[in-house]
């Protein structure tokens, strides 16, 4: 690759960048002419990925029970099962992705938001409300950090899961035979170990979210 075309690249990149950003910034704008402000935006977006947590939790103790079913096997269509497994952890996949998606979405409404509180610190002319304003700021971005921390944590939970359950499901569609369930039953045990430990984070996550909401719903 010539260095004109990295360059066209990275050109490319930081336009699409900025137009996501602005798209951003016009959305944050729009609303709050109809008065729903960035904070009123933030505590929706983390009930979003609240709801989504709950529902990934869901699936992956599903996706955990369907394929330790298939351990006990004793003759039938392997090829509905793998079918059935498939669907399973393609259910999984799209599950994850939401849950990405959501946690993107309170970041970028959480940037914004402490980005304008910050800057309108200075309009103060009241030091002790400046002082009371920026102290209350410090706290809620904090928790806020927190929190979108351990939605990062039960996350990178995620990926662990999901590869050898894609490697499972992919052995099985060419190995139609006990085998492949045998395979499949000797990798179960550390999936079963790496979905309990996700499902403790995301369950954390919950409960990190349930407080943060309540923190702005009594700030408002």
């Amino acid at each position: 690759m010539t260095m004109t075309s990295s360059r066209r690249i990275v050109l490319a990149m930081l336009v699409l960048t900025t137009l996501l950003a602005g798209c951003q910034s016009l959305y944050f704008s729009a609303m709050e002419k109809v008065g729903v402000h960035k904070r009123d935006i933030l505590i929706d977006r983390v009930e979003d990925a609240r709801e989504s947590q709950q529902d990934t939790k869901e699936q992956f103790q599903s996706a955990l029970d369907a394929f330790m079913a298939v351990t006990n096997y004793d003759g039938g269509d392997l090829e509905a099962t793998y079918r059935d497994l498939n669907d399973v952890l393609e259910r999984s996949e799209e599950r994850a992705d939401e849950l990405s998606e959501r946690i993107d979405a309170v970041e970028d409404v959480a940037e914004a938001l402490f980005d304008e509180w910050q800057e309108e610190l200075d309009q103060y002319h009241n030091l002790s409300l400046r002082r009371s304003s920026e102290k209350q700021l410090k706290t809620t971005r904090q928790r806020c950090d927190q929190l979108i921390r351990q939605m990062r944590r039960a996350e990178a939970k995620i990926e662990p899961v999901l590869v050898p359950l894609r490697d499972q499901v992919l052995y099985l569609k060419h190995n139609l035979n006990a085998r492949a369930v045998n395979a499949l039953s000797q990798e179960l045990v550390q999936v079963r170990s790496d979905v309990a430990s996700l499902l403790h984070e995301l369950e954390v996550a919950v409960d990190e979210a349930d407080r943060f909401i309540r923190t702005l719903e009594q700030q408002s």
